[in-house]
């Protein structure tokens, strides 16, 4: 049975004091194991979109009727996303309410035998670019052992929700908190469970050292929300993408294999975040996932320029056993010109059959990656991913060509193909519980089996391979949990320390040299707890464990209640700003002190930034800006409450609130003229009156008396009811300049 563990206490040093710590002890909990009628996670239980089942159809008629094979079909779990079942629930995300005011995203809960609707779980879309039609991009994932589904909605919201009551027990707005980007590509990542950990990932703009951007892994405790480790791959990635993590044992190491924004393909320690090796897969991101086979090769697909000459796309077999014993040549085989950018491969009996862009169908042989047959043409686009099941290969090209497979000797051939209605595009990927296939459309969600078939009970277990026997008991790895957290100046944050082998397996054993640092204005107490001292500012403190030549290091904003104030005296952007510091320079700007959001920063001259805890709201945010002079084109200003944006666009001349940029489903503007070279003031207060969201803005020249009135009134009837204060700008067209930032309480 699988250990994980979950708490450490011991006594800590107080600040700047290094003491040592005579012993450790770890609470273990275990971990549960799916069935093998349930599909929890994107690829399926085996992380490959493989799974034994038997009965499955050869063919359907989309339009129902007698031998249609057509069992339901659900209009409410329309959309792009590929649904996961747990316990005889499945489980999607959806838009909620199209092109109303009340326009949203919702994880959905519908029973999988009959297709009912149990419950939803709606939240909005909040400061975001990302367009409508690409609203529920990402995949739910479903986790035994918590008896819960995990969702990273567009904007970046993470949550865990109890799957039998779609209640939420916790969530991160990893955009406000970590920096995480929710762009116009719309392109958003699946959460992935391993053990007690939820890893998810994306581009991030955090704070401090992590202001550069990157393309970063994150792991939560997946009991209590808690971050357990934050890992970045190669700063300024080109891209963001949705690649989804998969997990293996390889020559008794576990290693969580993934693509990244940077082009590469990473493994890294996946209790611990540690990054292990990385071989270049494209100049690009990659938006496929690995699929791995039992001798350790890592199979993956990208279509952008490969590392090195200018042809496009290709197949590349990565030997993980190689780049784990840190050898150069671990690319095993690449097979150019194939533009596999959108579709996960499949692995059968030795050979890879991936799917192009523009969907054409290749299989290779898996020892020499060379073509087995010519191919064939499925239709004009393929995002989907191929699954395979008793004994057949089920695809839907994203236009809504349905197609049943099987392999053959020079290739595959066509079981059965049938074009689905107008309206039923797919983005996501059919999955296979029972004798029952759930095929994801854009015009509903099909269930598809064998009339009079009976869905076979779920007996079997499925889990990971069985890692190697603990042999090893030398500490080769600390860490703190929580790794970063805001915590209130003045309150307590009980922290924990784990322990691991250098084969990352959690670790009982107690060293006696453990020795304890703490910078920043704070210190920890003998019962294991960060202490905060009271204070006005903003603060940064950092936590270091070692024990010999090992260390472990964790990041605190340590943050005051309300009111706050912000005049940059000390030249420096604020280091506990979420996106600040790697897009802002502390500068004098007419003899004062203010920060300047440049225009050199690449893809980041349109950001947002944010000051502190989530869970604020009915509060005023205020500060004196500045578009430089001389510019040809004027820049956008503007302030962040509770999830709103107030907007000074330069270009349009006017002031506008709103949630959601793409969408604008509550967004009104009144005509603003300003000019570059003059300081103006802004104000905008957020509050809940009843069921509504209710902000009100004004914008008047820094030298004139504040207007008596305000300028604008915005409500909105799916108000966002807590939220970050922060900052909006895009420096595209000249430098903004930035003073007095206050955030206060409303009255």
């Amino acid at each position: 049975m699988k250990l994980t563990p979950r708490c450490v206490v011991f006594s800590f040093a107080r600040l700047t004091t290094a003491i040592s710590i005579p012993a450790i002890a770890i609470a273990m909990v275990t971990s549960a194991v799916a069935t093998a009628g349930d599909w929890t996670a994107w690829r399926g239980p085996n992380q490959n979109g493989t799974i034994e089942a038997s009965g499955l159809i050869d063919k359907f008629n989309p339009r129902g009727g007698a031998g249609s094979n057509v069992v339901w079909k659900s209009e409410d779990a329309a959309g792009i996303s590929t649904p996961v079942v747990m316990n005889g629930r499945l489980f999607t995300i959806v838009r909620h309410m199209v092109d109303t005011p009340i326009d949203a995203e919702k994880v959905i809960c519908l029973d999988a035998s009959s297709g009912d609707f149990l419950w939803q779980n709606i939240t909005n879309v909040f400061l975001s670019d990302v367009p409508a039609e690409r609203v529920g991009w990402s995949n739910v994932t479903a986790d035994v052992e918590t008896d819960s589904v995990f969702a990273l909605s567009a904007c970046c919201l993470l949550q865990r929700i109890d799957a039998k009551t779609g209640e939420t027990v916790w969530s991160h707005s990893l955009s406000e908190e970590y920096g995480m980007l929710s762009t116009y590509g719309g392109r958003t990542n699946t959460p992935a469970v391993f053990e007690n950990l939820i890893i998810i990932s994306g581009v991030t703009t955090g704070w401090d050292e992590t202001a550069r951007p990157a393309h970063r892994f994150l792991a939560f405790d997946k009991f209590t929300g808690e971050l357990v480790w934050l890992t970045s791959t190669r700063p300024l990635p080109e891209d963001t993408t949705y690649s989804t993590p998969v997990f293996a044992n390889v020559d008794g190491k576990d290693v969580m294999i993934a693509g990244s924004g940077d082009g590469g393909l990473h493994g890294f320690e996946p209790r611990t975040g540690a990054l292990l090796w990385s071989v270049p897969i494209s100049r690009r991101g990659l938006n496929t996932s690995a699929v791995v086979d039992g001798k350790g090769n890592a199979y993956i697909g990208q279509g952008e320029e490969n590392p090195v000459g200018t042809l496009m796309g290709a197949v590349v077999r990565v030997d993980v056993p190689a780049a784990m014993a840190g050898s150069n040549a671990v690319e095993t085989w690449r097979t150019e010109e194939l533009i596999v950018g959108k579709s996960s491969p499949l692995l059968i009996d030795g050979r890879v059959y991936v799917v192009e862009d523009s969907s054409k169908l290749h299989v290779l042989d898996a020892e020499t990656g060379e073509e087995i047959g010519d191919g064939l043409k499925l239709g004009t686009s393929m995002r989907g991913s191929l699954i395979h099941a008793d004994g057949k290969i089920y695809a839907c090209t994203g236009t809504g060509i349905f197609y049943v497979l099987k392999p053959a000797d020079d290739g595959v051939e066509v079981v059965s193909k049938v074009r689905l209605p107008k309206g039923h595009d797919v983005g996501g990927s059919p999955i296979v519980v029972g004798n029952r296939i759930y095929l994801p459309t854009t015009g509903g969600l099909f269930c598809l089996a064998n009339e009079g078939v009976e869905a076979a009970p779920a007996t079997l277990s499925i889990a990971r391979q069985p890692d190697a026997p603990l042999t090893d008991t030398t500490v080769a790895r600390l860490q703190i949990v929580p790794s970063e957290a805001i915590v209130e100046a003045g309150k307590m944050l009980p922290l924990k320390v784990w322990a691991y082998n250098a084969a990352g397996q959690p670790l009982e054993n107690r060293p006696n040299d453990l020795q304890f640092t703490v910078t920043g204005n704070a210190s920890v107490d003998a019962g294991g707890n960060l202490v905060t001292q009271a204070s006005e500012k903003h603060i940064a403190a950092v936590v270091t464990v070692t024990s010999g030549d090992r260390t472990a290091v964790a990041r605190y904003r340590i943050i005051p209640s309300l009111p706050w104030s912000f005049d940059f005296s000390d030249h420096e952007v604020p280091v506990t700003w979420i996106g600040a510091r790697y897009r802002h320079e502390a500068r004098d700007v007419d003899g004062k002190p203010a920060i300047v959001k440049i225009t050199t920063i690449p893809k980041g001259t349109r950001s947002q930034t944010w000051f502190g805890p989530t869970d604020l709201a009915g509060y005023t945010v205020t500060a004196d800006v500045q578009a430089a002079a001389g510019a040809a084109k004027m820049p956008d200003i503007g302030l962040i409450a509770q999830r709103y944006t107030l907007d000074m666009m330069g270009e349009s001349q006017q002031l506008q609130i709103r949630t959601w940029t793409a969408q604008l489903r509550m967004a009104k503007s009144v005509p603003f003229q300003w000019n570059a070279g003059t300081w103006y003031r802004l104000k905008f207060t957020a509050a809940v009156e009843g069921d509504q969201a209710v902000l009100r803005a004004k914008a008047w020249p820094r030298d004139d008396a504040e207007p008596k009135e305000w300028m604008l009134t915005a409500t909105d009837d799916a108000p966002n009811r807590n939220g970050s204060p922060g900052l909006f700008g895009n420096s595209t067209n000249a430098e903004i300049a930035i003073e007095n930032v206050t955030v206060e309480p409303n009255p």
